[in-house]
């Protein structure tokens, strides 16, 4: 029965036709941005003196003056119900790995027995959602419920379907932040604030430093039929149990390949369905492994690209049931081949340029870029262990260190050209002229291929934090992760690395040392203070593991304790000094991060002792049965010697058999009492480790035996498709 479940929903899989989807007759110029509120719709649909000031709140971060929150509130609804909006949302961003939205009608009372379509100004500006019903970590009661969400003006809305959306923050009744939008916005200010005064030094007439985030994100496909067979997968985004396909990646022949067709059919209807909403779609390719891929937008300002991704990550997961996909977002969904990242390219740039660009015009330029690579080094060497809590979860920890991804222990590439200008300026006296090297001319012999512009750094695959021309690659964020968490804590770090080096650099000043020869001591400082940061070797090494342990950095693999670090005194220090985060703030996340490992860690545990005794078990017996069977039918028509010799090898496999099965049975039973031992531990902390120490093992050890049966029962009774069906697309 099992069988023929498995063959059904294999074949059915396979004879899924493509679902074509036409982009539309425009250029994407044309649709791009066709559901959101922008400017141009701005101007059209507001007063103009209410369209100005709203500008300002946008560009400027000018308070919003609330007697204007009617206007846009009348302009904003009559623009959506011409869209056929007849509902509006806050659409925020709680403590979990999603999005909320709660619908409300245009609707009120007419006072005559009729009803009329309106959308208030106190209706757009605030709104009250369930606070204690959203992780909270200890902040609110469950009888204190009382929860604000407040629009964020610089995230344009759109409408999606019915729906007016609003990108909101979300705070509890007493102020502290439920959300990851609050504390980037406050993150953004700071590195706004820092940035502009040391920007000034080189740029006086620069107003406003934003960062700029663009986002690659990597996932996988498989066919829904396939997924709705694997209880795991549908249960933990991963698959917690199946041998290798004997062919996986090892040819690297899907990374870069021809897109299958269906594929491209689903690619094409995410980006016109992510142009539509203003999310600037630019890339999309094959990954290294099999199934799966990668999309990646043009670089925006950080806030914006959060949201824009946990847009598209809702629409990818939408839109692909719809060809007959289900889109995985886990770190990594099957083992023995690359997971899943999410690189989050980052970049600080002022109204008038790019601050991490290199070469400049002038030895004064290139001090400036020195300044900001040598400050956002220190941000990232006085807080990696911090870095390292934003970005670890229980799905990214399968990942991290993996010979795919970066190590779980941060440092920085720069790439020969810039390591050598810091030790250059580290070395030289103040009279030197500064120089960087731009882009070098590569010549090939080839007549009819053109002369190539290299850059002045490689990559390196193996950094978790990798510089790469005009911007950091922060390459551990997963891919089902919120690019809020570690955008927050890079952005407040590295605000905090440039409040104190312009504070250094203004008390030399006020000693009468020049501007320039004061930004260059306190740059050498640092230089000199940061080196344990810079590595550009391979980060995979047994080697670098040790060297990093010996220069002091944060070493440790254990995710709940990593978490640790977020309340650190240099840690609460850093985000409250910046006013981005309170110590309170800080405890309640980090309640939620151990309660949240726990739960994945408890759930996959559940799911897992679920299959082996209720799927795997009864089909491996059965199996067993069959070939105990013909050992006593080969005894009654064979001689005894010779029915002995033929059936040696069944009697082997039974033998085989039968070891696995008593490890499984006996382990389960062992992970089951390991869960509830946990389970009576009343510390969020004490309860997280102790899944990690003594369940998530377990896991692991009874998993190897499960897919040796896999490799010996009969194919046609194993109950779950396997890695050969379900991660190849045809």
């Amino acid at each position: 029965m099992a069988s023929k479940l498995r063959f059904k929903v294999v074949d059915d899989a396979f004879k899924k036709r493509p679902v074509v989807v036409t982009a539309p007759a425009e250029r994407p110029s044309a649709y791009f941005g066709k559901y959101v509120f922008t400017r141009q719709k701005m101007f059209k649909y507001l007063p103009t003196k209410v369209y100005r000031e709203l500008c300002d709140v946008i560009d400027n971060g000018a308070p919003l003056n609330l007697a204007i929150a009617d206007a846009v509130a009348e302009g904003m609804k009559q623009w959506a119900m011409e869209l056929g909006a007849t509902h509006y949302t806050h659409w925020f961003q709680p403590l979990t790995e999603g999005t909320a939205e709660k619908h409300d009608g245009f609707v009120e009372h007419d006072g005559k027995g009729g009803m009329v379509e309106e959308f208030e100004g106190k209706l757009l500006v605030q709104q009250e959602p369930d606070a204690s019903s959203f992780p909270n970590g200890g902040i609110r009661s469950t009888f204190e419920a009382r929860g604000y969400s407040a629009w964020d003006p610089t995230s344009p809305v759109f409408v999606i379907g019915d729906t007016l959306m609003i990108p909101t923050v979300f705070i509890s009744y007493t102020g502290e932040a439920l959300d990851f939008k609050a504390p980037l916005k406050k993150a953004l200010y700071a590195i706004d604030k820092a940035a502009t005064a040391v920007c000034r030094y080189f740029y006086p007439d620069v107003k406003k430093v934003n960062s700029n985030l663009g986002w690659e994100q990597e996932y996988f496909l498989v066919d829904e039929s396939l997924y709705t067979a694997r209880p795991d997968l549908m249960m933990t985004g991963r698959t917690l149990m199946g041998h290798d396909a004997a062919k996986n990646q090892q040819m690297d022949d899907h990374y870069f390949g021809s897109i299958p067709a269906r594929v491209e059919n689903f690619m094409r209807d995410i980006e016109i369905q992510a142009l539509e909403l203003g999310i600037p779609c630019k890339t999309r390719h094959n990954e290294v492994a099999p199934n799966q891929f990668e999309l990646a937008p043009i670089y925006e300002e950080t806030n914006l690209a959060v949201d824009h991704n946990m847009l598209m990550m809702a629409i990818m997961k939408r839109v692909a049931r719809k060809h007959g996909f289900r889109c995985l977002l886990h770190e990594k969904p099957f083992k023995g081949i690359n997971g899943s990242g999410k690189h989050n390219n980052w970049s600080l740039v002022t109204d008038t340029g790019v601050l991490l660009h290199a070469p400049g015009k002038t030895p004064m330029e290139n001090l400036r870029f020195v300044t900001f690579i040598v400050e956002t080094l220190k941000a990232v060497y006085d807080h990696n262990g911090l870095l390292k809590a934003a970005i670890m979860s229980a799905t990214n920890a399968h990942r991290l260190g993996a010979n795919e991804a970066p190590p779980a222990i941060i440092s920085s590439f720069l790439g020969r050209t810039v390591s050598d200008l810091l030790d250059h300026v580290e070395n030289s006296s103040d009279d030197e002229i500064l120089s960087v090297a731009g882009k070098t001319v590569m010549h090939l012999d080839i007549p009819s291929i053109p002369e190539l512009l290299i850059d002045n750094t490689d990559r390196n695959r193996t950094s978790p934090f990798a510089f790469t021309g005009n911007r950091f690659e922060f390459r551990a964020v997963g891919s089902e992760a919120n690019c809020a968490c570690a955008m927050l804590t890079l952005n407040t770090a590295v605000a905090e690395a440039l409040t104190s080096f312009h504070q250094r650099v203004e008390a030399l000043i006020a000693k009468g040392e020049a501007k320039e020869s004061a930004i260059l001591k306190v740059v050498r400082e640092d230089i000199r203070y940061i080196r344990p940061i810079r590595f550009d070797g391979n980060g995979y090494s047994d080697e670098w593991k040790e060297e990093a342990a010996k220069r002091g950095l944060d070493c440790e693999t254990s995710c709940p304790l990593i978490y640790d670090r977020y309340l650190d005194e240099a840690s609460v220090q850093m985000f409250e000094s910046q006013k981005v985060m309170t110590r309170l703030e800080l405890k309640a996340r980090n309640e939620i991060k151990w309660e949240t490992y726990t739960k994945k860690i408890q759930i996959e545990a559940r799911i897992f002792g679920d299959l082996c005794l209720n799927h795997i078990i009864p089909v491996v017996t059965k199996y067993q049965s069959v070939l105990i069977d013909n050992v006593h039918k080969l005894k009654e028509i064979f001689p005894a010697e010779k029915a002995a010799r033929i059936s040696a090898n069944n009697l082997t496999l039974i033998e085989e058999i039968s070891e696995h099965e008593q490890f499984i049975i006996e382990y389960v039973r062992r992970l089951i009492d390991a869960r509830r031992i946990a389970n009576r531990i009343e510390s969020e902390r004490e309860r997280a480790i102790s899944y990690h120490d003594n369940v998530a093992p377990l896991i692991e050890e009874i998993r190897y035996h499960v897919d040796k049966l896999e490799q010996i029962v009969d194919d046609e009774l194993w109950p779950l498709p396997k890695y050969r069906e379900l991660l190849f697309i045809n």
